[in-house]
C-alpha cells in the first residue's frame, strides 16, 4: 500500500512539473505573440510618420507665398520672380538670388512653415498689436476688414509644386530617424509604385519580399501610388524586448522544480528511513529473541530436567546460558556505541601499527570460518607501519572482510600499498549483485541492500557504518565500486 501510494505521489509531482511547463512555454509563446504584433504596428507607424514628414517637408521646400499690394498683373516684380523660378528635382530654386529692389510691393514667403505670424509681421514690419490680424487675413483673404489702411495681404499667390518621385537617400534618413526612435534594429527594403506603373525600389535583393511588410497608409502619398516596406529579422528585436519576463518565467519554473524535486526526495528519503526502521526492529527483534530463547531453554532445563542437581549437566545449561547472556551484550553494547560514532566521545588510542601482519591474521580467521573462499594478500615485502587505533581499525577491517564472506563471491583480494603519503587497503570480492543505487546508500547507519522481507544473513546494518566513522576519524576515507568487481577501498594518511 505504501509503495502503490509513493507510486502515485511520483506521478502527481510529474504531472505537475510537465503542467507547469507546458504553461510557461504558452505563456512565453503568447508573449513573443503579443510583442511580435506591437513590433509589427509600431514599424506600421514609423512608416506613415517617415513618409509624413517626407512630403510635408518636400511640401514646405516646394511651396512659395506671394503677398502684394496693388495690380499683381502691372506689378514688374512679378516677371522677375517667375524668370528666375526653377522647377527642378529640388523643388522651387532661384529666388534666393533675387534682388530685393527688383520687387516692388511683394513679399516672398520660402515654404508653408514659414507662414507663421513673426515671419510675416517681421518681413513687413507689422506691429505686434496687428500681427493675429495679419495671418489670418494671409491665410484667409476674405478676413481682410480689419487692415484697411495697412500693407493688404489680401491679395496673395502661393505656388505649389509636386513630384511623383522619391529621394532615396532622403527617404532612408526619414525611415531610420522613426526606426531609431523606437529603438527597432531592423534590415528593411521597400518598393514605390507610382501612378504610371513604374517604380523606385532600395535593397529588395537583400530582403525576403515574402516575409514581413507593411504597406504606407499616409495620406500624403501622390495619388494612385503604393509604398511597401519590407523587413526581417524581428524575431531577435521581439526575445530581447522579452528577456526579463522569459528570465522571471525560467527562474519561477526552476524554483518550482526544485521545490518539488526536494519534496519528492524528502518523501523518498522518509521513505527509506521508514523501511529500514521496520527492518531494523525486525532485525533486533529475531537477533534478540535466538539468545532469549536459548536462555530460557537453559534455565527450563535446570529447572525441569535435573532433578538429581548433576553438576556436569548444570554446569553446561550456565555455560550454555553465559554465552547466550554474553552474545546478547555485545549486541547492546553494538549498538550504543554506534550512537557515539557520530559525536566527540569516541576517544582513539593511537599506537604504531604493522598492517601486514595486523591484515594477514584478519585472512587466516576468516579463510578458517570460510573455508569454501578463496583469499589473496599482496603487500610490500617491507613492513608498513601505521599510526592508528588498535581496536577500532582492527575492528572496521574485520567488517570489510566478515561483509565479503557473507555477500561476495567465492575469492576475495587484499591489496596493501603505499602511494605518496597514503596508505591504501583495497578489499575486492568476484561479487557482482551490488548495484550502483544500493553502493550510494551502503555506509549509511542501519542500511542494507533489500531483498525483500527476508534477509537471508543477520545484522543490523552497522557493520559498514561503524567502519566508515573508524577511518574518517583516522583523516583517511572510503568509497566502493561496483564494477568490474565490487570493491573497497581505503585511503589513510601516512607519514
Amino acid at each position: 500500500m505504501q509503495n502503490k501510494k509513493y507510486t502515485y505521489l511520483i506521478y502527481f509531482i510529474a504531472a505537475v512539473i510537465a503542467a507547469t511547463l507546458a504553461i510557461q512555454v504558452y505563456w512565453n509563446f503568447k508573449n513573443y505573440q503579443a510583442g511580435k504584433q506591437q513590433l509589427i504596428n509600431e514599424v506600421q507607424s514609423s512608416l506613415d510618420l517617415a513618409i509624413d514628414n517626407y512630403f510635408i517637408d518636400l511640401a514646405e521646400k516646394n511651396t512659395v507665398g506671394l503677398a502684394y499690394d496693388g495690380d499683381i498683373l502691372n506689378n514688374k516684380g512679378l516677371d522677375t520672380i517667375t524668370k528666375r523660378l526653377d522647377f527642378s528635382t529640388d523643388g522651387l530654386s532661384g529666388l534666393d538670388s533675387i534682388d530685393p529692389e527688383d520687387l516692388h510691393e511683394i513679399k516672398i514667403f520660402r515654404g508653408l512653415r514659414a507662414l507663421n505670424i513673426d515671419t510675416l509681421a517681421s518681413s513687413i514690419k507689422i506691429t505686434s498689436d496687428d500681427r493675429k490680424d495679419v495671418v489670418e487675413s494671409f491665410l484667409n483673404p476674405r478676413n481682410t476688414d480689419s487692415l484697411k489702411g495697412k500693407f493688404a495681404l489680401a491679395n496673395r499667390i502661393i505656388i505649389s509644386i509636386t513630384t511623383d518621385s522619391i529621394e532615396i537617400p532622403e527617404m532612408n534618413r526619414y525611415i531610420r530617424e522613426q526606426l531609431d526612435q523606437k529603438k527597432l534594429d531592423l534590415d528593411y527594403a521597400y518598393r514605390f509604385l507610382k501612378k504610371n506603373g513604374t517604380n523606385q525600389s532600395y535593397n529588395l535583393n537583400k530582403i525576403d519580399t515574402t516575409a514581413l511588410k507593411a504597406e504606407a497608409k499616409s495620406a500624403y502619398l501622390p495619388n494612385k501610388s503604393n509604398f511597401t516596406l519590407y523587413y526581417s529579422n524581428i524575431a531577435g528585436t521581439v526575445w530581447q524586448r522579452n528577456l526579463l519576463g522569459i528570465l522571471l518565467s525560467t527562474l519561477l519554473v526552476a524554483s518550482v522544480i526544485a521545490c518539488l524535486l526536494f519534496l519528492l526526495n524528502i518523501i523518498k528519503r522518509q521513505k527509506q528511513l521508514a523501511e529500514v526502521k521496520n527492518d531494523l526492529i525486525s532485525n533486533i527483534t529475531h537477533e534478540f529473541k535466538t539468545p532469549i530463547a536459548t536462555i530460557s531453554v537453559a534455565l527450563e532445563g535446570i529447572k525441569n530436567f535435573n532433578t538429581e542437581n548433576d553438576p556436569v549437566k548444570t554446569g553446561n545449561y550456565v555455560n550454555t546460558s553465559a554465552n547466550q547472556l554474553n552474545k546478547l551484550s555485545m549486541m547492546v553494547e553494538k549498538l550504543l556505541e554506534t550512537a557515539t560514532l557520530d559525536g566527540d566521545d569516541l576517544s582513539l588510542n593511537i599506537e604504531a601499527i604493522n598492517l601486514n601482519e595486523l591484515l594477514q591474521n584478519l585472512i587466516n580467521k576468516h579463510q578458517t570460518l570460510a573455508p569454501q573462499k578463496s583469499f589473496t594478500f599482496q603487500h610490500p615485502e617491507n613492513d608498513m607501519i601505521l599510526n592508528a587505533d588498535p581496536f577500532h581499525l582492527e575492528n572496521a577491517l574485520n567488517n570489510l572482510l566478515d561483509n565479503a564472506v557473507k555477500y561476495g563471491g567465492e575469492s576475495i583480494s587484499v591489496t596493501l600499498k603505499s602511494v605518496a603519503k597514503e596508505v591504501i587497503i583495497e578489499v575486492a570480492d568476484s561479487g557482482n549483485t551490488l548495484g550502483r543505487a544500493e553502493a550510494k546508500q551502503l555506509f549509511e547507519k542501519f542500511y542494507r541492500v533489500p531483498k525483500g522481507n527476508t534477509h537471508d544473513v543477520k545484522g543490523f546494518g552497522i557493520g559498514l557504518y561503524y567502519t566508515k566513522k573508524i577511518i574518517e576519524k583516522h583523516g583517511g576515507s572510503i568509497n566502493v565500486a561496483t564494477a568490474p568487481q565490487t570493491t573497497f577501498k581505503i585511503e589513510l594518511p601516512h607519514g
